[in-house]
């Protein structure tokens, strides 16, 4: 007999076809949009690298109330799902400063200099790569939970931080197209679409890959940081 697939199941699949429907879309859009005046074609490395961004200081949002949620509740799942929305964070926020290293070898002639953001968003990856080598590292399950909240915790204080540094510090990273702070608009409404599209998509997949996640665990999965 066919098994009957399960309501989780169907509501990842339905997260998985969306994000990747967006995706496709804001690809299109991203090609369609008009080139930067001051970078030329050069700036749609954006419509990749701001998203990869957003779902990274999403993900150790995530992993915030998360990790806060079970030092009050104390329940094991809420611990895996911390670390799953870190281990997809870092991956994101991995693609972020690769494609922010090609972006800035033809701007500002180098792939890599400790300007504010560059260097807060570094600190921020490490952070979150020393939260996975700390579950690693903590054989018992209690105290390894306890600790990992603490660090998820204390960690996402950097991701304002890392945000807002184009503002506070002196920086040759140039300020955000899209303001959240002051809800300016800095680009192009066909480059605002592009960007929103990609920014939804993005999102829509990390839901989709936390989901995931939290599935395969139910079922068996492991951690990669408790292996």
């Amino acid at each position: 007999m066919q098994k009957i697939q399960k309501p989780g199941d169907l509501v990842t699949t339905l997260l998985v076809g969306l994000g990747l429907t967006l995706l496709a879309v804001g690809f299109y859009f991203a090609l369609a949009a008009p080139p930067d005046a001051n970078q030329g074609y050069l700036a749609r490395i954006m419509y990749l690298h701001v998203p990869s961004a957003w779902v990274g200081y999403l993900a150790f949002f995530s992993a915030l109330l998360y990790s806060a949620a079970y030092l009050i509740w104390r329940r094991p799942g809420l611990d895996r799902m911390a670390a799953a929305s870190v281990e997809i964070g870092l991956v994101f926020l991995g693609l972020a400063l690769v494609t922010g290293m090609l972006w800035a070898r033809p701007t500002w002639g180098v792939y890599w200099t400790w300007e504010p953001r560059l260097t807060t968003t570094a600190i921020l990856f490490a952070v979150y790569v020393g939260y996975l080598v700390l579950r690693s590292a903590i054989e018992d399950p209690d105290l390894r939970a306890k600790a990992s909240a603490a660090v998820g915790i204390l960690g996402a204080i950097n991701v304002p931080i890392s945000y807002m540094s184009v503002k506070w510090w002196r920086s040759l990273h140039q300020t955000q197209s899209l303001d959240l702070t002051t809800g300016k608009v800095h680009m192009d409404g066909a480059m605002v679409l592009a960007l929103l599209v990609n920014l939804a998509a993005f999102s829509i997949l990390f839901l989709a890959l936390l989901r995931l996640r939290g599935l395969l665990e139910k079922r068996g999965g492991k951690l990669v940081s408790e292996a």
